[in-house]
């Protein structure tokens, strides 16, 4: 069960790179996942809002919100039952007088100990299981981030942000994809409102891949009529993300902020709340509860999609799904520790995953 789960994961993985065709509406689907267990707990609602190291992969305007000392921020995850694996670290440091921002991102989504069972049968038709290997299909990407604070008073600050992305794609020794791409984005703050606007792969992003068999492995392929890719190139559209927060206080101890983000794509009709050709707009909804800035409360929902009913071969009658998601966190003086339980399939046939993280201020000692 667990090797046919990874192989069709791999397969999952790979599919982009087989296909001809340039544009893809699912390419790089690993840079969609998110950053930070406080982010995923809020329904990926955090393009207005993120202010620390995430910011560099949710909103890089957003890393102007780092003062004073660097910020670190370190994320794992496994999907599938542990299956695929995904890591993901960042920095921001603060440079001249507070008022930019430099950042750097990392990000890896892989499943390993694939089994290649590509010379699994024999020439005379027996099955020789030592001639089972494994390997790996694995996504990286780098982000080089820079803000700039374009205003800032005591009622209104705005400011200003872009990466860019590398992209490194391998699936064992087959294949090989390097990309590149950009993004910007803007950030306003009101005492008590928040606004934000993220291009993502404004450029369009491009992947190059290139493909490497032995001539006994084309031999096999053949043999089985499976296609033999040859170099091919896959594009990712521009996706804007459109968002818009607010914070409520409820006493002097208890603060609720709530936000809600639109994602605008423009490659063709998807199954998504607003669906059309071709412009589809896709809802995240986020909320976290504070108590005096220590103790933290985070849901969200995410991912709305159209799918048939349970059990419902015969009306084929359509209900509306959803992703949610729950989480906390906790922070003790520069360290911040923040926990998210997330369902990536829908409530009918769930595949819930934990998602941890840390989140750290680098303070310098006191020369004294």
């Amino acid at each position: 069960m667990i090797r046919n789960l990874k192989v069709l994961v791999a397969i999952t993985l790979l599919f982009p790179a087989v296909s001809f065709s340039q544009f893809r509406k699912y390419s790089n689907e690993f840079l969609n996942i998110g950053a930070g267990a406080r982010g995923l707990a809020m329904g990926s609602a955090q393009v207005a809002s993120a202010n620390d190291a995430t910011a560099g992969y949710w909103n890089p305007a957003g890393l102007t919100g780092v003062k004073d000392n660097p910020n670190v921020g370190i994320m794992h995850a496994d999907y599938f039952a542990g299956i695929a694996k995904y890591d993901y670290a960042s920095i921001a440091i603060p440079i001249q007088d507070n008022k930019r921002t430099i950042g750097f991102s990392a990000l890896r989504f892989a499943v390993d100990d694939i089994p290649n069972t590509l010379f699994l049968v024999e020439p005379d038709g027996s099955i020789n299981y030592n001639n089972i290997q494994s390997f790996s299909s694995a996504d990286y990407a780098f982000l080089f981030s820079f803000a700039q604070e374009l205003k800032a008073t005591e009622t209104k600050r705005i400011s200003f942000g872009a990466n860019a992305k590398v992209i490194y794609r391998k699936v064992g020794k087959f294949a090989t994809a390097w990309g590149f791409g950009l993004d910007a984005g803007v950030q306003m703050h009101g005492e008590k409102w928040h606004l934000g606007l993220m291009a993502r792969d404004i450029s369009t992003t491009f992947n190059a891949w290139s493909f490497k068999f032995t001539d006994k492995e084309k031999e096999v392929l053949y043999l089985t009529k499976n296609d033999i890719p040859v170099k091919s190139t896959e594009i990712t559209a521009p996706r804007l993300v459109l968002g818009g927060g607010y914070d409520f206080k409820i006493g002097s101890n208890f603060k609720l902020l709530a936000e809600a983000n639109l994602s605008v794509t423009f490659d063709g009709k998807r199954n998504t709340v607003i669906s059309s050709n071709p412009v589809s707009v896709d809802p995240n909804l986020g909320l976290e509860a504070s108590y005096k800035d220590v103790f933290f409360i985070r849901g969200g929902i995410t991912n709305f999609q159209q799918a048939l009913a349970d059990g419902d071969t015969v009306n084929l009658k359509k209900v509306w799904i959803y992703q949610p998601s729950i989480g906390a966190g906790f922070k003790i003086k520069n360290v911040m520790i923040d926990y998210a339980f997330s369902n990536l399939a829908n409530q009918s046939n769930p595949l819930f995953t934990h998602i941890f993280s840390l989140r750290l201020n680098l303070t310098k000692k006191d020369s004294e």
